[in-house]
């Protein structure tokens, strides 16, 4: 990932995904001492693969939304609110493992809502607000 220059004051984060650009958004965003990182869905972007399982797609998108956090001067241990965003929420429980482990001792306000996404293969998408330590 690599910070992208801003001249409002923000800090861009930007994973190099083709997504970002095409669409026109960027994975973070920093600004007053909070990062926000977009929606981030469960693709492996070395290989630009999906994988099938709800909880890999997960632990994928918490892997980026780490990478994201740590470029921005961040981390997962500073993630105040997370919002998941499922298809099918009989998806949801095979997550709760994955999401105890990131987020178990932090406990940040959460919510899960049922919304289809951008592609019919996605099946989790992860939007998480942090501080700047």
């Amino acid at each position: 990932m690599r910070p992208l220059p801003d001249n409002s004051g923000r800090r861009r984060i930007s994973t190099g995904s083709p997504f970002e650009e095409t669409i026109g958004y960027s994975r973070a965003v920093v600004a007053d001492g909070w990062v926000f990182v977009a929606g981030t869905t469960g693709y492996d972007y070395a290989s630009m693969t999906m994988p099938r399982d709800v909880a890999d797609q997960c632990r994928n998108a918490l892997s980026t939304i780490s990478r994201a956090l740590r470029d921005a001067g961040s981390s997962l241990d500073e993630v105040v609110r997370v919002r998941y965003i499922l298809p099918n929420r009989a998806d949801w429980p095979a997550c709760w493992p994955v999401t105890s482990e990131i987020f178990g001792k932090i406990r940040p306000a959460a919510t899960m809502f049922v919304a289809d996404l951008q592609e019919p293969e996605m099946k989790i998408e992860i939007e998480v607000t942090a501080r700047l330590p």
